[in-house]
């Protein structure tokens, strides 16, 4: 993948250009306006710019643009000015200088030179005219140019201009006030040290009226991702966006600097480009601070004044000094604390990197030891991963290793998981390089691969965690150690069921075996209870079997099988029971909460929401989700088990219409990227609702879902929503022939009939595709099919009756049509219900029922409006079109009935007639048939006569037309 080397797209400025059209609109007023753009080098200033000026100009604004040159107060004297009134005369002639050319001279030498044949005007380059009298010149003009549009000059990179520009540019504000005239300036806020002269100007502008003040910031996360999304063309995986996003932070130069050097993205080195552009400030500095900055880098992009102190070794005013030259660099900012941060983490990094080895060691051994005799020196809680960090970078390895288990420990007490995970692989790196490792850390190398493996784990790393697994069973004993060698095949066959791999069915069924020969335990229930739920995802009746024995053991010793894991699920699976084991979900969570087990927790609310959302108590599930998510977030388990727990609450609040919200929770997904299948559902949900609204990245989230169809194993609940959304995106896309094999591939599972909740959605898509196509075979299979699926909740039910509507051959479609939508409504998912009712206003149309398709396309409209769905909005307005509604729908106005010589000429295409029989027939000449023919199929919105045909029989368009509606 081959990044641009720019951005092409405005990125998370949508404030900052509102705030310059509305200084656009008061300009326009003629009030006088000035609005000053400050923001740091990269951050995006002229892209802001260059966007805003594209709209001004698209809306009748003359846009003039000038830029200050790097050439400090001894520089070319008003350069920006020149620039832009050099424009002026390019598109308007000497003319518009209205006889003044020899004052403008001063700006525009070209001007003295004068045309080829015409004397110059006698200027000299030392004209005396007073510069108050070119001032007023100047601004005379910009008024004649803005008299017939608004003027828009746009000033950029103040912080180099010359004294007189600066003095005009006042002169500008202060004095001149300019109608129709918003003079926007740029400069950048890091060039500002304390004696730039650009700050007591800023300073006197700020007094002035009409000035605003606007500062630009650093982008944040989701803003760097969609910087890299467009560079890349894709969507970046979210840890090559949190690196990239934490490495730049947010600015948008730095961004796209990284993102061409880097593959894979966010693992790059600097550039040298880059690294001479961040170095370039800091070989400003004196020798001294560059080597108090050299110290500093190696404490971390922030530290303490009394931790750089200790390190440093410097009397206390040479240190100062030296800080001081940075701050005012903006190399470093202070903070009220008596901290230090630089400013930018890539300027840390890239004089980090211009350390000598023996600099790059030395410096980190006196952080680790100063941090170890005094933790108070950094943020509480950071002593342990700082002091294991420093001398791993010091290449102490029997330290390193040491204090990196004694970091990872302290990382599990705060529930940071990943940074757990990182510190242990650290110390399997270090393993072999020290001799007496385990006397160190008195563990085995099996101990601290097991600790890895379920720091990974919970971490959500699966790949990571698969591997350590294989390395564990590599080295366990599983004749001595029968209970270890078991725990590591169920976490093994956990993993492959996490990454698509296999069921884990084999794993789980050797873990069973060892551990079976084991007495009981509480290590081995817990153990078998693992077992057993993970089993019964694959084979019902083997892990009812296993739970049954699990919980018999647990009651013969008095313990609550209700903490069990068992019990999340197995007893939701009673598909008999009314709620779905609801109730005895329920108590597991009151259990958990009480006894305050976090996990257990979460994992009960991901079952709650799951249920629920099954029970079709829609706002139930997306608030037990919720619960779920920030619990989750407590205990740092939101990348493993709290995944499910985002896209659960997204499908509730897709049900509900809360499309906003449902996007957002996927979005939340998405940043926490969610391992393996686990990934799968939010994405799904992601390309479903994008396909709803008619977006346009919609192909693209399909296409990454449905990839998830070639992995080697996924369960059927994951695998059916697959083929529902298959279907869904051929039918939006109008390919029959897409969505014939989709529906081929979709009844071909074999699980279709035995999972209602998933396979009624597949039978609904299904019964479309044969309805689109005319494929009476199709819609016979799906009425079979449908026969033999159970109807037990509000959805499944509203499903079976739109099945049936859909393929049913009776007499009475508007009937079924009506039962359909009646049962979406006690349901409650509006966009399911808006689609009922459009084909409910077909039905409708096809029975002569005016008033019922009025009303029905009216209902969908409003509810296409309220969600933003496009495509629904869409087909509203065509069925009201076709039908002859006026004002039906909030889309396009509705056409006019079709004429009656239109409906004569109608019935007879459908009796397929050709145009000249038809012209026979009406008593017309052919090339007036084809006419009426062509607008029958323009007011239809239909391709051609077959189309047209087949639409009249389906809404009934030959009938006499009604005076309702």
């Amino acid at each position: 993948m081959t990044p641009r080397a720019a951005s092409t797209v405005l990125v998370g400025r949508q404030r900052e250009l509102e705030a310059l059209r509305d200084a656009l609109a008061r300009a326009r007023a003629g009030e006088p306006t000035t609005v000053l753009v400050g923001g740091e080098a990269g951050v995006g200033k002229t892209r802001l710019l260059e966007e805003f000026g594209r709209q001004a100009t698209e809306a009748g604004a003359r846009l003039l643009v000038g830029q200050c040159l790097e050439l400090g107060e001894a520089g070319l004297p008003f350069a920006p000015f020149a620039a832009a009134l050099r424009a002026v005369l390019r598109r308007d002639g000497a003319g518009v200088f209205d006889g003044y050319e020899a004052e403008f001279a001063r700006l525009l030498p070209e001007l003295a030179r004068g045309p080829v044949g015409v004397a110059a005007p006698p200027v000299a380059p030392g004209s005396d005219a007073p510069r108050g009298y070119l001032f007023d010149l100047v601004a005379e003009l910009f008024h004649r140019l803005a008299t017939g549009q608004p003027l828009v000059l746009v000033i950029e990179d103040l912080h180099w201009a010359d004294r007189s520009t600066r003095d005009l540019i006042g002169f500008l504000v202060r004095a001149a006030r300019t109608a129709r005239l918003l003079l926007v300036c740029t400069y950048r806020t890091d060039e500002l040290h304390r004696g730039h002269p650009l700050r007591p100007f800023l300073a006197e502008l700020d007094r002035a009226r009409g000035v605003e003040r606007l500062e630009l910031g650093r982008l944040d996360r989701d803003g760097t991702g969609a910087i890299l999304a467009d560079l890349l063309g894709a969507e970046p995986a979210a840890r090559a966006v949190d690196d990239i996003h934490d490495r730049t932070q947010g600015n948008p130069l730095f961004i796209e600097e990284l993102a061409a050097a880097g593959d894979p993205i966010g693992c790059a080195a600097l550039p040298e480009t880059l690294r001479d552009l961040l170095l370039a400030r800091v070989d400003r500095l004196p020798d001294g601070a560059q080597r108090v900055l050299r110290i500093a880098a190696a404490g971390g992009t922030r530290f303490a004044h009394q931790l750089l102190a200790e390190v440093a070794g410097l009397p206390e005013p040479e240190l100062e000094d030296a800080l001081r030259a940075a701050v005012a660099a903006q190399l470093v900012v202070a903070d009220p604390d008596g901290d230090y941060e630089f400013r930018h983490a890539l300027v840390r990094e890239a004089v980090h990197d211009e350390l000598l080895p023996g600099e790059h060691a030395r410096l980190h051994a006196r952080f680790a030891a100063a941090i170890e005799a005094q933790p108070h020196l950094v943020a509480a809680g950071r002593a342990p991963a700082e002091i294991a960090h420093h001398w791993y970078a010091a290449h102490d390895h029997p330290r390193a290793l040491v204090t990196a288990r004694a970091a990872a420990c302290a990382a599990a007490e705060r529930y940071a998981y990943a940074e757990q995970s990182r510190l242990l692989e650290r110390v399997l790196e270090l393993w072999e390089l020290v001799p007496d490792a385990a006397d160190r850390l008195g563990m085995d190398h099996l101990a601290v691969l097991e600790e890895t493996l379920a720091a990974a784990t919970t971490a959500g790393d699966y790949q990571r965690a698969l591997t350590l697994t294989r390395a564990a069973l590599a080295e366990v004993d599983s004749a001595a150690e029968p209970l270890r060698a078991a725990r590591l095949l169920d976490r093994r066959g956990r993993m492959l069921v996490m990454l698509g791999k296999s069921d884990g069915a084999a794993e789980l069924r050797e873990a069973y075996r060892l551990a079976s020969g084991v007495p009981d335990g509480p290590e081995r229930r817990r153990l078998l209870a693992d077992v057993a739920a993970h089993l019964a995802r694959v084979d019902r009746v083997d892990g009812a079997r296993i739970a049954a024995e699990v919980m018999a053991a647990a009651e013969a010793v008095g313990v609550d099988a209700a903490l069990l894991p068992v019990q999340l699920a197995v007893l939701r699976r009673r598909d008999n029971a009314p709620d779905l084991g609801l109730a005895e979900l329920r108590r597991s969570e009151a259990l958990s909460r009480a006894a305050g087990t976090a996990p257990a927790l979460v994992s009960a609310l991901v079952h709650i929401s799951d249920v629920l959302f099954e029970l079709g108590r829609y706002e139930e599930s997306a608030r037990a989700a919720a619960d779920g998510v920030t619990e989750a977030r407590r205990v740092g388990i939101s990348r493993s088990t709290g995944a499910y727990l985002l896209s659960n609450r997204a499908e509730a609040l897709l049900a509900l219409g809360r499309w906003a919200e449902a996007d957002e929770a996927c979005a939340d997904a998405a940043r926490i990227d969610p391992p393996g299948v686990s990934g799968l559902h939010w994405l799904q949900l992601r390309a479903l609702l994008r396909l709803a609204r008619g977006h346009p990245a919609a192909d693209e989230a399909v296409g990454r879902a449905l990839s998830f169809l070639t992995m080697a194993y996924l369960h059927p609940h994951q695998r059916l929503p697959l083929h529902e959304l298959r279907l869904e995106a051929a039918l939006a896309a109008d390919d029959l022939p897409e969505a014939g094999r989709a529906a081929q591939a979709a009844l071909a599972e074999a699980d279709l009939a035995g999972c209602p909740r998933y396979g009624w959605p597949v039978l609904t898509a299904v019964a479309r595709v044969a309805r689109r196509a005319g494929d009476d075979g199709l819609a016979a299979r799906v009425a079979a099919l449908a026969a033999t699926v159970p109807e037990r909740f509000p959805a499944e039910r509203a499903h079976a009756a739109q099945v049936a509507a859909t393929v049913a051959r009776g007499d009475d479609p508007l009937a079924a049509w009506r039962a359909a939508v009646a049962a979406w409504r006690a349901d409650g998912q509006p966009w399911q219900l808006g689609r009922a009712l459009l084909a409910l206003g077909e039905a409708a149309a096809a029975a002569g029922e005016r008033d019922e398709v009025a009303a029905a396309v009216a209902e969908a409209a409003a509810l296409a409006d309220r969600l933003g769905a496009a495509p629904l909005a869409e087909q509203a307005a065509t069925l009201a079109r076709r039908v002859g509604l006026r004002g039906a729908t909030r889309g396009r106005p509705g056409a006019d009935l079709l004429t009656l010589r239109e409906r004569e000429v109608l019935r007879l295409v459908v009796e397929g007639h050709s145009n000249s029989r038809i012209a026979e027939t009406l008593f017309i000449s052919p090339k007036t048939a084809s006419v009426h023919v062509s607008r029958i199929i323009a007011k239809l919105d239909v391709s051609n006569r077959v189309e047209a045909a087949a639409l009249a029989h389906r809404l009934g368009l030959l009938a006499e037309p009604s005076s309702a509606g």
